[in-house]
């Protein structure tokens, strides 16, 4: 039997570079039979005790004014990522952050494409940037060596690394990294994306117990990614640099973390194991999707290290017409990775949603095949 066909707003797509969110382009009496693989999260993460908790406190918090003193969420926050807490800064998400880095401390970017697309989007002069063309032929494989030569040839004093990699899941060790760091120690600013790490490995391989190492080193993190809470807008940034720390506060509004954010922040270090083993069930379900994609034909699948992979399609299809197909004709939502700088039009993101959830996918990507 046919399933009803999705009716789409496609004119959304035009619209933002961004993929434009499933409510928007299906409407909430369709929101139920569509699932959203373009959305990057934890789908484990919060649990329901709570979320129940975050809905007891919604008409207390939604009544009050959030803090005004920063120092009592980097308290939360440093509690479970160990660092010291002077050294984060809480942002309206991880964009604000980013936003305020860019436009305060850029002189001149390298930045490897294809990319998450603000990096390039917020920077005010585009004459700032220089882009770092990925090798197809290597899987967008970003390496350290030839990206340090290139960031001396071409004299620019900042340079971003995102790890995993956003689009394509690719993870640089610590010890390249580091490599990478001691190299670039000249460099004015080290800007490095770790809103994927967390999914990067049962052990955690991430730069910031290293950050007093490094004065040019600004870490970045986004927390809709990683703790699955896109809607309260929770990022932040980590760096030892005095100066760097002071700029981004001042730049900051008062009142920047709304009060159910901030709520949230308090009950991290409760949820602390709930959240890793939450993680690592990601993980699990991502290694288990990528080996079910590597066996349908007609897709080039990419090694990754984060909660999402990236594929190529192989047959006459672009990434725009399959997506719109998954999704009027599956109920399924992919991201159309046409839009980004140094990609072509044949590459599609998906993001694990659960193993159950995940084998519509694979159903739906075999039957696209199949019925070619």
């Amino acid at each position: 039997m046919l399933r009803k066909q999705i009716e789409i707003k496609r004119q959304l797509f035009n619209e933002t570079s961004h993929s434009p969110s499933l409510i928007d382009i299906v409407g909430e009496e369709q929101l139920e039979e569509v699932v959203d693989f373009c959305f990057i999260e934890n789908p484990y993460f919060p649990g329901e005790k709570l979320l129940q908790k975050l809905q007891d406190k919604l008409p207390e918090v939604i009544k009050a004014y959030p803090s005004s003193n920063p120092k009592l969420a980097q308290q939360d926050l440093a509690a479970v990522v160990h660092v010291k807490p002077e050294y984060l800064v809480l942002g309206n998400g991880a964009t604000e952050l980013i936003t305020i880095i860019q436009n305060n401390f850029v002189d001149e970017m390298g930045i490897p494409i294809p990319t998450f697309s603000e990096y390039i989007e917020k920077i005010q002069n585009l004459e700032k940037v220089k882009l770092f063309q990925l090798p197809a032929d290597k899987q967008y494989q970003l390496d350290l060596e030839e990206y340090a030569d290139w960031l001396v040839d071409e004299k620019l004093s900042s340079a971003l690394i995102i790890n995993p990699g956003n689009p394509t899941g690719q993870l640089i060790s610590i010890e390249k990294i580091t490599d990478f760091l001691n190299r670039t120690k000249h460099l004015k600013l080290v800007l490095v994306d770790e809103s994927f790490i967390d999914f990067a490995g049962e052990e955690i391989p991430s730069l910031m117990p290293m950050v007093e190492q490094f004065q040019n080193l600004i870490i970045v993190r986004s927390m809709s990614k990683h703790c699955g809470v896109p809607g309260l807008r929770l990022g932040y940034c980590c760096t030892a640099n005095q100066q760097y720390l002071k700029q981004i506060r001042n730049a900051l509004p008062v009142w920047n973390i709304n009060t159910l954010a901030e709520y949230f922040l308090t009950q991290l270090k409760d949820t602390d194991v709930e959240y890793h083993n939450a993680r690592k069930h990601v993980i699990s379900d991502v290694r288990e999707l990528y080996d079910a994609l590597c066996t349908i034909s007609g897709y080039e699948v990419y090694p990754s290290n984060s909660n999402f992979i990236l594929l190529k399609i192989k047959f006459e299809m672009s990434a725009y017409q399959l997506q719109m197909k998954l999704l009027q004709d599956y109920g399924v939502y992919v991201r159309d990775c046409s839009n980004k700088i140094g990609l072509d039009e044949k590459h599609i993101r998906i993001a694990s949603k659960g193993r159950d959830k995940d084998q519509l996918l694979i159903h739906a990507l075999k039957e696209v095949v199949a019925n070619l």
